[in-house]
């Protein structure tokens, strides 16, 4: 699991705003927009392709295939890589964007988190 950013102080001015880039693909990609409920957990399960979860408000908490549970929040671009093991749970309900596809580079775009 990788834990990049893309909060607009990593963006780029133009003209009159500013925008953070993501990502680029050239395979087939599905984009969804996942609302995950208050109490709210996606269970622990293998990502079928490489998969970038783009938290857009709200926050809740990611973790791999360790025990250990990192807190994401709005600006948050998690990436798994295909097969990866991973969940994702909240306590109080973030939106976020989903990008599932086998040709996601995130780090060509996107910083990692520090």
């Amino acid at each position: 699991m990788e834990l990049y950013t893309f909060a607009k102080e990593n963006g780029k001015f133009i003209t009159n705003f500013m925008m953070s880039r993501i990502i680029q693909t050239d395979k087939t990609t599905h984009i969804g927009c996942m609302y995950l409920e208050e109490k709210g957990v996606i269970g622990y399960h293998q990502a079928v392709v490489p998969q970038l979860l783009l938290v857009v408000s709200g926050e809740g908490y990611v973790r791999a295939e360790t025990e250990e549970y990192i807190k994401v929040q709005s600006g948050d671009a998690i990436f798994w890589q295909k097969d990866e093991w991973h969940e994702t749970k909240t306590d109080v309900g973030p939106t976020a964007i989903v990008i599932e596809s086998e040709a996601l580079n995130p780090s060509a775009f996107m910083a990692l988190k520090k």
